[in-house]
């Protein structure tokens, strides 16, 4: 029998253990954007107003009434850059993160719970320009709200989902799967036995058989 919401990732296991990590829905994301849009907004902000100032040698930060080249490759483009890569440079420095996704306590992976390839990474930023559409996100938000696991079109495109990162995944352990891997124990590596052995006997029922086991295997 399942007993994994629907909206949880759940993540197969080689031992047969199954882990369901919650999927972040519209609120988180909202949250997660509005926090990161500040963040890179300032930074265009003090880029180009710094620069300008450097630029126009004086207190203003009008642009020249002919701005050459050295205007846009100095103060322009650098801005221009911050504002629209921001997203891109930092999930793939942070590995499906941002400022704001830590605040939300979210995080990027694949559909199948490994981390998202920087491939992935790329094309889901993308599509930043589908879901934009037609303004505030509007596309990216309904399909958030629609598809089943708050998907928007550009993970849908990447292969991605956003996760919670702060709950510890819940583990799924029936009889069957319990005696599976006991008897599977003795052909794993010696420092996955140990590290799985350590993780059940957290989770599980400090009176159930499966634990007494585990602690007398370690």
């Amino acid at each position: 029998m399942n007993t994994h919401d629907a909206r949880d990732l759940v993540i197969d296991s080689v031992t047969g253990v199954e882990l369901s990590v919650p999927i972040a829905g519209p609120g988180a994301r909202c949250y997660a954007f509005v926090i990161d849009w500040f963040i890179r907004a300032i930074l265009f902000t003090a880029w180009y107003g710094v620069a300008a100032l450097l630029y126009n040698g004086h207190w203003t930060l009008a642009a020249p009434l002919n701005p050459g080249a050295k205007w846009f490759a100095f103060v322009v483009a650098p801005a221009a850059a911050i504002y629209c890569l921001y997203h891109i440079v930092l999930e793939l420095a942070l590995q499906g993160r941002t400022p704001g996704k830590r605040l939300a306590g979210v995080s990027i992976l694949a559909r199948d719970g490994s981390p998202a390839h920087p491939s992935a990474l790329l094309i889901r930023n993308v599509f930043r320009l589908v879901d934009s559409l037609p303004v505030f996100y509007g596309v990216g938000l309904v399909a958030t709200l629609i598809t089943k696991q708050h998907l928007r079109i550009g993970d849908m495109a990447a292969g991605t989902v956003l996760v919670y990162e702060q709950t510890a995944p819940t583990l799924s352990i029936n009889n069957e799967i319990a005696s599976e891997l006991l008897q599977r124990w003795p052909t794993l590596d010696p420092t996955a036995r140990r590290q799985l052995a350590q993780t059940l006997i957290t989770k599980l029922d400090p009176a159930s058989e499966l634990r007494r086991q585990l602690e007398q295997l370690q």
